[in-house]
């Protein structure tokens, strides 16, 4: 046997052995394919209807942020129109009730002072029973 025989069984060999390795390798490789496969299949069956759920929810919930939006708006409306309200009132009923407070003021002043006036008349002009007592015991 030559050089070149020894030199081409041994190529052979090592072919055979690399062959024996990819086959090996493209087994394991079929293998893990389909365990993937099988996972994908699994959490596509398990994935979309929590994506259908998902989307169900979603578009309730932007529904009811809608819903949400308008009652603000509204809410909003009415407090400024209660504030406007509120402002023509206080125009249209604060004058008038300051003069009706300031004239009732004025007139239980007077009435004091009138009443002040009285005492001090009678005080002076009308005798009552207890000053004649006292005049009668002097």
């Amino acid at each position: 046997m030559s050089a070149i025989d020894l030199a081409a069984v041994i190529v052979s060999v090592v072919c055979l052995a690399a062959v024996a390795v990819l086959a090996v390798a493209v087994v394991s490789l079929v293998r893990t394919m389909r365990d993937l496969r099988s996972v994908v299949d699994d959490l596509r069956d398990s994935a979309l209807p929590m994506v259908d759920d998902l989307h169900s929810t979603v578009k309730a919930a932007d529904a009811e942020l809608h819903r949400v939006d308008r009652v603000i708006r509204r809410a909003e409306r009415i407090a400024v129109t209660a504030d406007n309200a509120s402002r023509l009132t206080y125009r249209a009923f604060a004058p008038p009730l300051i003069k009706g407070l300031s004239l009732m003021s004025g007139v239980s002043q007077a009435g004091r002072r009138l009443r002040g006036r009285r005492r001090q008349r009678r005080v002076l002009d009308l005798p009552t029973d207890n000053t004649q007592k006292l005049e009668r015991k002097l």
